[in-house]
């Protein structure tokens, strides 16, 4: 009764500062011992699940916690049960008594708090509890504790203002399920279910591009947002970027008719106004891909319906053999149409942008509250592995991927990116154009990813802290930039393809930069999973933080979910086999455009197939084994082409200068095994003298290729992405020189 009592009255306080909405409270058993098992988000953790809970909680804590001066009495009173690596038994005995006798006992999976926002390996320890006292286990996901003054977000705890007052919380309560049917990889895959449902659900998902970008940038209204290198360092701060592309927005609703405009810009200052007019009009900018050849060019102008096309009339001179308008007024030039602004409207705006709440801007400049699932942006596919496809990027699709690509990032404090990945390529879309205008760090521009020189002038000038690059243009860092220029890089971020691990130890070691590898697709708006730089032991940590694995592309992002399927049957696997990997949460786009065939392919009840064989280890790390399209059947069995390539590279070591080689493996059709592999390779390699080593290093016979053609240099897409599709027109064509049999 007294302990209840107190419960009461410790409970009052947290509800007036949280308010708790909760889901699936009734799937908790009225009666009867159940083992909850929520992730762990911040210090405060324990309070919002007993507010949630309709029975009291039985808590396992730490030692050192429970031991606390101030805490160690309220701690005992409510019944928590101290844990420690001294006194495991004792506690485990304990917390099965207390289950046994019918109560509700809750145990933290991931041991301890997240640092991340994402979730931590689980330990195993709760199946022993489970199984000796014979109880369910109930997993619980709560949503939004991430940023909060009691969560490790921004690097510190509790040194920082609360978001908001009162304190909106989601509390997700999954389905008890006996012990049998609750291994680690089970209970895992719930929790990102509800985490996806918590996150997809959150309100703030549901608001327009153009509104939130108000919001963002009439935040940093004194701060730079943009620095164009190019220009010779020409930048411009929140509030003067909103008034500018507020006005341009007007001229946009004026004088373009059509719901889609084009875009030909290379990174920098105008394609960022240009894009955030585009928004603020209500209109949908498209980046278009001019390095994708005419027939592309023209096949995306038709199918998006793209009558306006937005560049200026030096790029239109450099990219000759592109499909532009014939009408000249459709094709506008950006330049002349800033400088003729009036630069008393851009004052007026600046003022109102300076004084005004963000909602009466977004009235005054007619830019819709809600956005939702409405198309946003469109991109074109890179066509490494066939046709490009329209993807149609929603409101919700990028809001979603920033507000994740902030969550871990949470505990970084970055200052800069570096912006030179094209906008048509995904990752420049969100990362380094929309992400910095939102909530990032300001960015640093440069009109192009292989100028590595002037962009590690850029580095060195601007002091940047992020580099997101792909592991082909890292080789190129390698050859030119001097390891002073890269002093202020935190960490660089590697995705499109995979990274070879003597690539990335080469790099830090000249550099003494952490390279981490990440995981996205244009499908997913893009970023997936990313590793994260290791936290050292200390006093906060003493355990360290995990962050990375080499090898993987790092713990999915929060709010996505994921399924691994026999890539024949469908049947679904465990999380911890290999398969086909599917994924589900706001940032996974509708549909490609007017293309129902293909959406169908790829899209089914909200999942996405995502075309690569995958499996999960058991600290939640994600490992890429290859696409299913770099898989060949030989003799009934899958052969992986990016494990060959592995092989074949340390088979053969690095090159006399000491630079890694690189090879490429391609299936061709073969009448006796159905295919049979072919290697690319930039030098003559002999296969007779390669066969014992890669026997030696455990390849079969099925797996060793057939014959290698050399050729010239391997084809890349502008993005520095490997084009598959060439490729296997270079293995198929008769011209290259075979080598061994």
């Amino acid at each position: 009764m007294f302990a209840g009592f107190i419960r009461f009255l410790f409970s009052l306080p947290a509800r007036i500062i949280y308010r708790v909405r909760i889901e699936g409270a009734e799937r908790l058993p009225k009666s009867g011992g159940v083992l909850l098992l929520p992730n762990h988000i911040s210090y405060i953790d324990a309070v919002i699940l007993q507010l949630a809970c309709p029975r009291p909680v039985r808590f396992l804590v730490y030692e050192d916690i429970y031991h606390a001066p101030g805490l160690h009495w309220v701690l005992k009173l409510f019944g928590a049960i101290p844990i420690s690596s001294r006194r495991a038994k004792a506690a485990i005995d304990s917390a099965v008594t207390a289950l046994q006798a019918g109560e509700v006992v809750c145990i933290f999976p991931e041991g301890a708090l997240t640092r991340t926002a994402v979730l931590q390996k689980l330990n195993r320890g709760y199946e022993l509890i489970a199984k000796k006292a014979a109880v369910p286990v109930l997993p619980i996901w709560m949503e939004n504790l991430w940023g909060s003054v009691f969560s490790s977000s921004g690097g510190r705890f509790f040194w920082k203002w609360p978001k908001s007052l009162p304190y909106q919380v989601w509390v997700y309560f999954g389905e008890p399920r006996p012990i049998e049917r609750a291994p680690s990889s089970d209970v895992r895959r719930e929790l990102y279910d509800m985490g996806e449902r918590a996150f997809t659900a959150m309100p703030e998902l549901q608001y327009h591009l153009g509104y939130e970008a108000i919001r963002g940038l009439k935040r940093k209204f004194f701060r730079t947002v943009v620095i164009d290198a190019y220009q010779k360092g020409r930048a411009l701060k929140g509030g003067m970027l909103l008034s500018i592309s507020l006005v341009m927005a007007s001229w946009l609703r004026k004088n373009v008719a059509r719901k889609r405009v084009g875009i030909i810009l290379p990174p920098g200052l105008g394609a960022t106004i240009a894009n955030l007019a585009c928004i603020l009009a209500d209109k949908t900018p498209v980046n278009l891909n001019f390095t994708a050849g005419r027939a592309a060019n023209e096949s995306a102008l038709r199918r998006a319906e793209i009558e306006t096309i937005l560049t200026t009339k030096m790029v239109a001179e450099k990219i000759k053999d592109f499909p532009w308008p014939a009408d000249e007024k459709a094709q506008v030039d950006i330049l002349p149409l800033l400088k003729g602004f009036s630069k008393a409207s851009i004052f007026g705006w600046l003022i109102a942008v300076a004084i005004l709440p963000a909602s009466w801007i977004r009235r005054c400049a007619e830019v819709p509250e809600l956005g939702g699932d409405k198309e946003a942006t469109l991109l074109f596919t890179s066509g490494s592995s066939g046709e490009p496809k329209g993807v149609v990027i929603s409101h919700r699709n990028l809001l979603a991927n920033t507000a994740q690509i902030d969550a871990i990032f949470a505990s970084v404090r970055l200052e800069s990116v570096l912006g030179c990945l094209p906008i048509f390529h995904s990752f420049g879309c969100t990362v380094t154009l929309w992400w910095p205008l939102l909530s990032g760090p300001r960015v640093v521009t440069y009109i192009s990813p292989l100028e590595t020189v002037k962009l590690a002038e850029a580095i060195a000038t601007y002091k940047i802290s992020l580099l997101i690059t792909t592991p082909t243009f890292l080789r190129s860092w390698l050859r030119k930039a001097k390891p002073e220029q890269l002093e202020s890089l935190q960490f660089v971020v590697t995705g499109a393809e995979k990274l070879p691990p003597e690539l990335g130890k080469e790099f830090e070691s000249r550099f003494n930069v952490t390279v981490c590898e990440g995981y996205g697709m244009t499908e997913a708006t893009p970023v997936i999973s990313v590793n994260l730089v290791d936290q050292p032991v200390s006093k906060r940590n003493p355990d360290g933080v995990l962050g990375r694995r080499i090898g993987s592309v790092g713990r999915l992002l929060p709010g996505i979910s994921a399924r691994i399927r026999d890539p024949e049957t469908g049947a679904e696997r465990s999380l911890f086999e290999s398969g086909m990997l599917w994924l589900r949460g706001a940032n996974i786009f509708g549909g490609y455009l007017n293309d129902e065939k293909r959406t169908a392919d790829v899209l089914h009840e909200g999942w996405y197939n995502t075309g690569d064989i995958a499996r999960f280890d058991e600290d939640g790390f994600l490992h890429i084994e290859g696409r299913l399209s770099r898989f060949s059947k030989i003799g009934g069995e899958m052969v992986p082409h990016g494990t060959v390539e592995q092989k074949i590279m340390e088979a053969l070591g690095p090159k006399a200068d000491g630079e890694s080689r690189v090879v490429v493996v391609v299936g061709v059709p073969d009448e006796s095994k159905g295919e049979a592999l072919v290697v690319l390779s930039t030098e003559a390699i002999d296969l007779a003298a390669l066969r014992p080593k890669l026997l030696e290093m455990g390849l079969t016979n099925l797996w060793i290729p057939k014959s290698v053609r050399v050729i010239e240099s391997l084809p890349l897409l502008a993005t520095g992405k490997l084009d598959i599709k060439a490729c296997q027109q270079l293995a198929r064509e008769n011209s290259g020189v075979g080598v061994g049999s």
